[in-house]
């Protein structure tokens, strides 16, 4: 279970991104997260993973204390959390393989990685995420060549490499046309249900958090304003969330 208690972070200058949120996922669980740009959702998904330190706060994992782990043990920790980014964070001169087989880091010998020296079973299991993703074909091919959605589904089998028991989507589909962003989704929901991995999405489109999502959180302006199933976001919740300017359209 991921439990988030009191979430605080304030950027230099004095920005408030995050504004003591508390929430629970259960092991197993399809969340979405929601909320207008700039409502503090990917910070929140990079505090989990302490790729952002937040400023107060707790967030336990599987009973280990996140924001107390040392450098060492978040290394260790990071091992099992999967992270998607919006913007792929693809090494663009480099094989899709390898690409791929970054998602290993955490777990080979440092000076293996430098030079891009990975087990045989590493390898193996690469071209078999990359299978699973529907691109094996695509492995020696420069990552720069795919389309925005093999792209992605480079960055889904990255995070597979690590056999996580977590994956954070940092608005995974916001650069995907609808098309392709349902098979993107799917993925993850496949991920989620057949291999029991809990995932925290943030979305930007409704109509997927129906679709797609267990459960919902929703932040603005930093505060977590809706907790609660998809089905429940009202016309009213979704003026509290969105503000009572926007239209809704899924």
């Amino acid at each position: 279970m991921l439990q988030v208690k009191n979430l605080t972070k304030i950027y230099d200058g004095g920005v408030k991104a995050l504004d003591n949120v508390t929430f629970d996922v259960p092991k197993g669980q399809f969340l979405a997260v929601i909320g207008l740009s700039g409502s503090g959702k990917s910070t929140l998904l990079r505090c989990i993973n302490r790729l952002i330190d937040p400023t107060a706060g707790q967030i336990l994992w599987d009973g280990e204390d996140v924001t107390a782990a040392t450098p060492e043990e978040m290394r260790r920790i990071r091992r099992k959390i999967g992270m998607v980014f919006q913007h792929f964070n693809l090494v663009h001169r480099s094989k899709v393989i390898t690409n791929v087989l970054a998602g290993r880091l955490g777990y080979v010998n440092p000076a293996w990685s430098l030079v891009n020296r990975f087990p045989r079973e590493d390898m193996d299991k690469a071209l078999r995420q990359l299978e699973r993703v529907g691109i094996a074909d695509k492995a020696y091919q420069r990552a720069d060549e795919l389309s925005g959605g093999q792209q992605q589904r480079v960055g889904i089998a990255r995070a597979l490499m690590q056999d996580p028991k977590m994956i954070l989507a940092d608005e995974p589909v916001a650069s995907l046309d609808p098309v392709l962003a349902h098979s993107i989704m799917k993925h993850l929901e496949e991920i989620n249900k057949n291999d029991g991995v809990t995932v925290l999405c943030s979305l930007h489109f409704l109509d997927l958090v129906h679709r797609y999502a267990d459960r919902v959180i929703a932040l603005n302006e930093g505060q977590l304003v809706f907790e609660g199933l998809p089905s429940e976001i009202d016309d009213k919740k979704f003026k509290d969330i969105y503000g009572r300017d926007a239209e809704r359209v899924g």
